[in-house]
C-alpha cells in the first residue's frame, strides 16, 4: 500500500457537476481529491481487506443473533425497551439487508483492524461505487495510469444483483433522505439507480414529507402507500420517533432492517470482542462501566480486560455508542488526552472503550479504508483521509487502484 501523486483530470469538476456530484467540495475544502491516489496490490486487497471483511460480516451476524435474545445487551446497546420485539422479530424473520461499510485501520503491513461498522446509513456510496470508477477509466485512457491497473469496485453491480435477488421485476421501492443534504441524496440516488437497473420502480421522497395514512400505513407526499422503504435515517433516531409506534403494523419492509440497529452501534465492538477475543482483525473493546469495574478490582470486572490491560495502558479510544463523523470520540495515550472531536450532541450516551490503533500517516494525512458490504459479501472499498487522528466530516475522499 502506498500513496502516489498523480495528475488530476483537467475537467473533473465539470464532469462532477454534470453528474450531480455537487458535494465534491464541502465547507470550502476539497472533499473529492484526486491529486494523489492509494495503490494496493491484489494480495493486499484479497487477503487483507476483502476476505476479512466478509468474515467479519459473518461474525456480526452471529453477534446480532446473540444480542436480540439478551436483555443485558439490548439494554447496553440503547435499544428502547418498547421496541425490543420489533428488532428481534426483524432478525427472526430474516428481513433482508442491502449494504454496510466497515472502517479499517490498515497500512499494508499487518492485519486490517476494525474501527467500527457503519451497518445502517453509511454515506460516501456514490463516490465509492461510481465516481472513482470513472476516475480509473479516465486516467487509464489519459495514460496517467497503466493499462491493466484495476480497482476493487464491484459495488454498483453487486447492488443491482442484490435488488434483483430480493424483489420481483416491477416492484415499487421508495427511497428517502433528509431534504437539502446533497451527500445524503447522492447516497439514496445511487441506491435508486441500482434498483432501476434491476427493473424495479424507485420513488424518492424527502423524509420530512412521509406520512401515516388513516389506516396506519406509511405514505409518500403523493399519498402512495409505501410497501418497501430505504430510509437514510438511523435506527437509533427512528426508534425514538413517534413513527416507531407504527412500524410493526404498517406492513412496510424497512431497508436497512430493524435488526441492523444492534450492529450500527458502537456497542457492537465489545460484543464482538467477548465472542471472538483475539481475532486478528479486532481490537480489544469493552463497555466503559466494565473497564471502571476492572480498574477498581471488582470481581465483576471482565477477565478479558485484565488480559488486554497492557494494550489499553498504551492507548485507548472512548466512543459513545451512538456517534456520527467521529463526534464525541476521544483518544488517550498513556493516560493523557491526545485528541478529542467536538460533541455534536452525543455526550449523553453510554460509551465504549477500544484499544487505540493509530492510523498510518501519508504526507500528513491519515487514511481509513472503508470496505463496502453488499448482502453478505465485500464488494469494494473507498478511502477517506484526514489530517486529524479522528476521521471527521471534513475528511477527503481519495481514489484507489490495484497494481502488482
Amino acid at each position: 500500500m502506498e500513496k502516489l501523486t498523480l495528475t488530476e483530470r483537467p475537467t473533473w469538476r465539470e464532469k462532477a457537476e454534470e453528474l450531480g456530484f455537487t458535494f465534491a467540495d464541502m465547507h470550502g475544502e476539497p472533499y473529492w481529491d484526486e491529486t494523489s491516489a492509494y495503490r494496493f496490490t491484489l494480495k493486499e486487497i484479497e487477503d487483507d481487506l476483502e476476505d476479512p471483511a466478509t468474515e467479519l460480516h459473518g461474525m456480526c451476524r452471529e453477534a446480532a443473533a446473540e444480542i436480540v435474545q439478551s436483555e443485558e445487551l439490548m439494554t447496553r446497546l440503547g435499544i428502547p425497551h418498547a421496541h425490543w420485539d420489533l428488532v428481534a422479530e426483524s432478525w427472526q424473520r430474516g428481513d433482508p439487508e442491502i449494504y454496510g461499510r466497515f472502517d479499517f485501520a490498515y497500512d499494508g503491513q499487518g492485519p486490517a483492524k476494525l474501527l467500527e461498522y457503519n451497518a445502517d446509513t453509511p454515506t460516501s456510496l456514490y463516490e465509492s461505487a461510481s465516481f472513482q470508477w470513472l476516475w480509473l477509466e479516465d486516467q487509464i485512457e489519459a495514460g496517467v495510469l497503466r493499462e491493466g491497473d484495476d480497482q476493487f469496485n464491484g459495488i454498483h453491480e453487486a447492488l443491482v444483483e442484490r435488488f434483483r435477488a430480493l424483489f420481483a421485476p416491477g416492484t415499487d421501492l421508495h427511497f428517502a433522505a433528509a431534504a437539502g443534504n446533497p451527500e445524503d441524496y447522492g447516497t439514496v440516488e445511487t441506491m435508486a439507480w441500482a434498483a432501476r437497473e434491476a427493473d424495479l420502480g424507485a420513488h424518492y421522497s424527502d423524509l420530512e414529507k412521509l406520512g401515516i395514512s388513516t389506516d396506519g400505513q406509511f405514505i409518500d407526499s403523493e399519498d402512495r402507500v409505501i410497501g418497501t422503504l430505504f430510509k437514510l435515517y438511523p435506527w437509533e433516531d427512528l426508534l425514538r420517533d413517534d413513527y416507531a409506534d407504527h412500524l410493526r403494523t404498517a406492513g412496510c419492509l424497512m431497508l436497512e432492517p430493524a435488526w441492523k440497529a444492534v450492529l450500527s452501534n458502537k456497542g457492537l465492538l465489545p460484543v464482538l470482542w467477548r465472542m471472538f477475543e483475539g481475532h486478528p482483525n479486532l481490537l480489544p473493546a469493552f463497555f466503559e462501566d466494565e473497564v471502571a469495574e476492572a480498574l477498581a478490582g471488582r470481581e465483576s470486572g471482565p477477565e478479558a480486560f485484565q488480559r488486554s490491560a497492557q494494550v489499553f495502558a498504551q492507548g485507548h479510544v472512548s466512543k459513545p455508542i451512538f456517534s456520527r463523523e467521529g463526534a464525541s470520540v476521544r483518544i488517550f495515550e498513556q493516560g493523557n488526552l491526545l485528541e478529542a472531536a467536538p460533541d455534536a450532541g452525543y455526550e449523553e450516551h453510554p460509551r465504549v472503550v477500544q484499544a487505540y490503533q493509530p492510523l498510518p500517516v501519508f504526507e500528513g494525512f491519515r487514511p481509513v479504508v472503508g470496505a463496502w458490504m453488499v448482502g453478505e459479501s465485500c464488494a469494494g472499498i473507498g478511502m477517506r483521509e484526514d489530517r486529524a487522528r479522528i476521521t471527521q466530516d471534513l475528511s477527503r475522499f481519495k481514489p484507489h487502484f490495484i497494481r502488482d
